[in-house]
């Protein structure tokens, strides 16, 4: 290449990247959509709406919930990964969705390559639960015992096969050298009316969803899958507490871009979501959900997604799950 191209080369290349920088200034200059890739009023929803109004309010520019659903998730997803990288198509993913590639043949996204991370907007934790007219058991401890002498006679739910309530349910087991009877559902609600009902005897279940039951004697929680103690469940141990150490098992919400979106832009969505899980407003609101989130960096939420989705990438393939 000669000099004159050379400079002409160079000179273009520093164009781009300040006519880059000018969108990245100037945005937002136009409504946002914020993709949940499930159905208006389930729990994705429940988290994205009042973040993506609290935000909207920071920007002063609207921010629309666009609901794609379809292949759990998988197709609004892919739709993301494939939109312009300019800051005005954003994900609300879930813990499912990180390793969605791995159970669903036809998903065209990976979340390593297609997507930048800007921040957690909600994390809440499973927590195991009994019926007690069902099976008896007041410990962690008892519950593996009774599932250590008889391999596969406890009846265990969850809202799907391939959700994370499955996966947990196979974390478990290889946790615990047990077998239980995994009974998959269409959703959280019906597992949850027959685990009252006593067609099964225990599940993985969100402490927001449970409390009221165990509150009043109809469940019985044995642990929360977390680090540390549920708010809404104050009395019930960790299972680092029960004694089942760094046994965890959350779902968490996110907010994601396309993978090439502007750092500027990335850093700006970032701010605006960690003030708007300050507002005591939301807080409240995520209180009654059993949800929490901590402040933390891009990055930190960058490591913790891949180290997630590593982790139940795995107890997938293990299972040897497959969903059409």
């Amino acid at each position: 290449m000669g000099d004159l191209s050379r400079r002409a080369a160079i000179a273009g290349l520093m164009a781009a990247g300040a006519a880059g920088g000018a969108r990245a200034a100037d945005w937002p200059d136009k409504t946002i959509a914020m993709i949940v890739p499930y159905p208006a009023g389930g729990g994705s929803d429940t988290f994205a709406r009042p973040v993506a109004a609290a935000m909207a309010d920071r920007f002063k520019q609207s921010i629309v919930i666009d609901n794609k659903s379809g292949a759990g998730g998988t197709v609004g997803t892919a739709v993301a990964a494939r939109a312009l990288a300019d800051g005005y198509t954003l994900l609300l993913g879930d813990t499912g969705l990180t390793y969605a590639p791995d159970i669903y043949p036809q998903a065209d996204f990976d979340f390593g390559r297609d997507f930048a991370a800007i921040s957690a907007v909600a994390r809440v934790p499973y927590v195991l639960v009994v019926n007690p007219a069902k099976l008896d058991v007041a410990t962690l401890a008892a519950f593996i015992e009774a599932a250590r002498k008889k391999p596969g006679s406890i009846d265990i739910g969850s809202a799907g096969l391939g959700t994370v309530t499955h996966l947990a349910i196979g974390l478990f087991e290889e946790r615990t050298g047990t077998k239980l009877n995994h009974v998959p559902y269409r959703g959280g609600a019906p597992m949850l009316q027959d685990l009252l009902g006593g067609q099964v005897a225990a599940a993985f279940v969100v402490a927001g969803a449970v409390a009221p039951h165990v509150k009043a004697g109809k469940l019985r929680a044995l642990a929360v899958a977390n680090r540390r103690r549920e708010p809404l469940l104050p009395d019930v141990p960790t299972m680092d507490e029960a004694g089942l150490p760094d046994f965890r098992a959350t779902i968490w919400f996110g907010l994601f871009a396309p993978r090439k979106t502007p750092d500027a832009i990335l850093d700006r969505l970032h701010a605006a979501t960690q003030a708007a899980l300050e507002e005591d407003k939301i807080k409240a609101m995520w209180i009654e959900q059993g949800a929490r989130v901590e402040p933390e960096s891009r990055a930190d939420f960058a490591r913790f997604v891949a180290a997630d989705s590593e982790r139940w990438g795995r107890i997938a393939k293990a299972a040897n799950i497959k969903m059409e």
